[in-house]
């Protein structure tokens, strides 16, 4: 360890698993204690089960293992006064806050003419809302803070435009012009606003629809999903290390910023 974020109060949305886990373990090897927010609930309209409340606490378990100090909260992130409820008390028992990650998104998949509305709503009111409910939970902590970092997670989907999964790319895109806004707005108070573009990660956001479309109904969009470099997904610590990076003080000038850990995708 080398204490990159030594002492700095992170919240985590999306922590139980996959790369909320992730971003967790990553800032705490590096000395931040963290609040960590999941909602610890499956969801009927999509394809792949989500974490267990079990889930959380196992990524808590690893934070304090290293030392640090974690709050857990079982929260929609779709919920904007719960969520303003478990940031507040996760600040109030830590001491404040210093970074925010928007890390938690849905996915469904489909061609334009099977997706419906129901999905619409579902994955704009997570990924985009809920991230926006997760900035604007911690925004006043940070302002009392003197300044801060707020971390959105969007896609590489949202740079390249890939399709089957519309509302998902359109949600990720609708992170950047918030961030970039957002930026903008907050520069004055030296709060900084940066999005994380990912390539495909192994995690458990894998609808199966998603191989089937590829893989059988539409072969020919399959080269757009296709890396530069030679692997088909990369690891939530390499996503987590580019988080690292934007939460530490070594980042304490960039904002506005669309870092791109997508293994050459959006160049192909």
């Amino acid at each position: 360890m080398t204490g990159r974020v030594e002492g700095k109060r992170v919240v985590v949305t999306g922590a139980a698993r996959g790369m909320g886990r992730s971003h967790a373990v990553r800032l705490a090897q590096e000395g931040a204690d963290v609040v960590l927010i999941d909602v610890c609930a499956s969801m009927p309209e999509l394809e792949y089960p989500l974490a267990t409340v079990e889930d959380l606490e196992e990524t808590a378990e690893l934070v304090r293992a290293l030392g640090r100090r974690a709050v857990t909260a079982v929260v929609d992130v779709r919920d904007e006064v719960a969520m303003q409820d478990a940031v507040a008390s996760g600040a109030a028992e830590l001491g404040g806050l210093d970074a925010a990650v928007a890390n938690a998104g849905v996915l469904t998949a489909g061609t334009w003419d099977t997706t419906t509305a129901a999905q619409w709503r579902l994955v704009l009111d997570v990924n985009l809302i809920g991230a926006w409910n997760t900035c604007a939970a911690a925004l006043p902590f940070l302002l009392e803070q003197g300044g801060g970092s707020l971390i959105n997670i969007s896609s590489a989907a949202a740079i390249k435009g890939n399709p089957l999964h519309i509302p998902y790319t359109a949600s990720k895109q609708g992170i950047v012009g918030m961030s970039v806004a957002l930026a903008n707005e907050l520069a004055a108070q030296s709060i900084r606003v940066n999005t994380v573009h990912p390539t495909g990660v192994a995690t458990g956001m894998a609808p199966v629809t998603m191989h089937t479309l590829l893989a059988e109904t539409r072969t020919d969009l399959a080269p757009l999903f296709g890396n530069a470099l030679p692997t088909q997904l990369i690891d939530p610590i390499d996503v987590s290390n580019a988080v690292l990076y934007l939460v530490s003080d070594e980042s304490r000038y960039v904002t506005g910023m669309q870092f791109k850990v997508d293994a050459g995708v959006t160049i192909r």
